[in-house]
């Protein structure tokens, strides 16, 4: 820890010792040299984001895509408004889930009773 901590900060001084000559030195080959490096850095970011960008591309994520937004949008739009009177709509009771844990058991429905029937 104390060795990379140690590397960092050689790393560091060196680096900023060398922007300090190089300001000293031409301070407008620093500034263009600094535009540059933006510059290429801003292409590499838009082709990226246009190539890898987040856009679904087979038909199934375009659709389950498209309704979710559908589905924000209604949510948006259920959002309780305030009428003319000044009072907001009353609610419907939320009725509460059942916590029963429900299983199926397996029967055996096609087997015939073998008792005597009256």
């Amino acid at each position: 820890m104390k060795a990379r901590y140690l590397l960092a900060v050689i790393l560091i001084s060196l680096a900023t010792i060398g922007l300090v000559s190089f300001l000293i030195k031409d301070p407008l080959a620093l500034l263009r040299s600094i535009f540059i490096y933006a510059a290429v850095a801003g292409i590499i970011y838009f082709i990226y984001r246009k190539w890898f960008s987040s856009k679904p591309k087979n038909k199934e994520q375009r659709a389950f895509a498209k309704a979710a937004k559908m589905s924000k949008k209604r949510i948006k739009k259920k959002n309780p408004t305030v009428n003319a009177s000044g009072q907001k709509p009353k609610k419907k009771p939320i009725r509460k889930k059942s916590t029963a844990q429900l299983t199926v058991i397996e029967g055996k429905k096609n087997k015939k009773n073998k008792r005597a029937s009256l």
